[in-house]
């Protein structure tokens, strides 16, 4: 299909997707989450895409749900709160709470980073919450702003937030809606770096290259996978899922190549079979 809110784009086995309004700081619409979803998915069964980089155009990353579709809302117009599952891509996690309208990303089998360049409100917070890993730009402002628009925590936010930082910084963000820059956004553990604005992407692109070149794909998708999945699971099932996925990637060209590049002390070659 034909995007018209993001860029995409690959080299050197990194997906690139932009979010592309940057006139509105890229708040969202329907068609982006569609479009975003999209790339997302062709990304995913890229054979050829090793990790994915999601990030904003010009100076914000997104300022969250457009005004001009919230005011359409307020007025009557129908919204979309589908709850149906949606299908997954093979290597992702199978769950059906990561087949929702919003909480796809884990099922998507390539290691997500989100490079969080500016302005990042309400949905365009939810969003990167989702991603396996989140680096800010040190101008990066955050707000979850849901209270100050008379909503509440949409989209799994209300489930995923207190995972990532704990219940009560959880409930400060959600109920104060007040904004909050990269530094405490690094404290309180919602991302794992800050990085000057005019090295956001060639860091985050290192990172991405790391993933691409040293690492099985195979076992970052089932890694990825187990992570998520253990949200849901006790000890012991996360262990009986972890015994049987080593039996399987013991039959593996990568675990071959994982032995044999140590061994002979060279660069990986990882297929991902």
């Amino acid at each position: 299909m034909a995007r018209e809110t993001v860029l995409y784009d690959v080299a050197d086995r990194i997906c690139t997707i932009t979010l592309n309004r940057p006139d509105r700081l890229n708040a969202w619409t329907r068609q982006m989450h569609l479009d975003l979803k999209d790339a997302m998915f062709t990304a995913g069964a890229d054979a050829e895409v090793r990790a994915i980089i999601l990030t904003g155009a010009g100076r914000g990353f997104c300022a969250g749900a457009d005004m001009g579709g919230l005011q359409a809302i307020g007025a009557g117009a129908a919204t979309d709160r589908s709850s149906k599952a949606q299908d997954g891509l093979p290597g992702g996690s199978t769950l059906a709470e990561f087949k929702m309208n919003y909480s796809y990303f884990p099922s998507i089998p390539k290691f997500i980073i989100a490079a969080i360049n500016g302005p990042c409100a309400g949905l365009g917070l939810v969003i990167p919450l989702y991603a396996d890993l989140r680096f800010a730009a040190e101008s990066a402002v955050f707000t979850t702003a849901f209270a100050q628009r008379g909503l509440i925590a949409e989209h799994g936010v209300s489930w995923l937030l207190p995972r990532l930082i704990g219940l009560p910084a959880a409930m400060d963000l959600l109920c104060s809606a007040r904004k909050f820059r990269a530094p405490e956004a690094l404290a309180l553990g919602l991302v794992s770096r800050v990085i000057a604005d005019d090295k956001l992407l060639a860091e985050t692109r290192a990172y991405a290259t790391l993933l691409a070149n040293t690492v099985s794909p195979r076992s970052v998708a089932v890694m990825k996978r187990q992570l998520w999945e253990a949200e849901f699971q006790t000890l012991a099932e996360a262990t009986v899922q972890a015994n049987h996925e080593m039996d399987l990637s013991f039959q593996t060209a990568d675990f071959k190549e994982g032995v044999a590049h140590f061994l002979e002390k060279r660069a990986a070659r990882f297929t991902g079979r």
